[in-house]
């Protein structure tokens, strides 16, 4: 169905694998037209609970952009090729379905602000992170000047961004830029196993949770009136009630999403 990248279902869990590991899997404009449609796939499949965004073979998620698509383009393509990033990335940010990045190697460029724009991130202890647009005379284009300066603080991201020096692992995990390392080969299984966990909560109520931390950030929303009104919409769901009978029943909950 896709010509750059791999999908498969598996117990709730939606993997999307970034397949160009003969280019380290680096973002052309293929890639990013897919990543917006398989969006729109996670978006609107009932089957899907969660999703893992990860990169084929054990060097690299992501390695950036294809540079060779960025020769002789003019200011204005410049920016519509940001606008389309930002915009694709924007919708995995918003997705209401938890989507975690399992960074294997190199997160680079436009490979670090995809997994930046996932909910977490989960590491192998040989991955490294890094923005290093400065070494092109560019910047980042896909919101990376703005999520990184959300998850590690100004002072680090701009000594990131303006160095375009790389992170291993273990600082990546001291910054709190991902929530764990493990060894590549226990990668996908950590990732799967936290996912479990989420999947057998109320999907209505980690849409809202997703939705209301973002509006942290989003200077057009009030985060404590988004929060209030998800709290309120929760009390008129099926799952609330089963989530609530069954802990006074002392029984596991049985969601539905209604």
């Amino acid at each position: 169905m896709y010509k750059t990248l791999l999908t498969s279902l598996e117990e709730n869990i939606f993997t999307i694998t970034i397949n160009r590991p003969e280019k380290l899997n680096a973002i052309n404009q293929t890639v990013m037209s897919e990543l917006d449609a398989v969006m729109d796939e996670v978006y609107n499949s009932n089957e899907i609970r969660s999703v893992i965004i990860t990169g084929a073979g054990t060097k690299s998620f992501v390695a950036g952009a294809d540079i060779g698509e960025f020769l002789g383009l003019t200011i204005d393509e410049g920016r519509k090729l940001a606008q389309k990033g930002q915009d694709v990335f924007l919708k995995i940010e918003k997705s209401p379905k938890p989507v975690v990045a399992a960074v294997n190697g190199f997160a680079l460029g436009g490979g670090h602000e995809l997994a930046m724009s996932c909910h977490f991130r989960i590491a192998s202890d040989n991955a490294k992170f890094g923005q290093p647009e400065v070494n092109l005379g560019l910047i980042p284009g896909y919101g990376g000047t703005q999520r990184l300066v959300q998850l590690i603080g100004k002072g680090r991201a701009i000594e990131m961004m303006i160095s375009g020096n790389m992170i291993d692992a273990n600082t990546a995990l001291q910054f709190g830029l991902v929530n764990y390392v493990v060894p590549q080969v226990e990668l996908m299984n950590k990732t799967r196993s936290v996912l479990s966990i989420v999947n057998s909560k109320g999907p209505l109520a980690v849409a809202k949770c997703i939705e209301a931390a973002n509006a942290v950030f989003d200077e057009t929303k009030n985060g404590y009136e988004v929060e209030m009104n998800g709290f309120g919409n929760c009390f008129g769901t099926q799952d609330m009630k089963e989530g609530a009978t069954a802990f006074l029943q002392k029984r596991k909950a049985v969601f539905i999403g209604k």
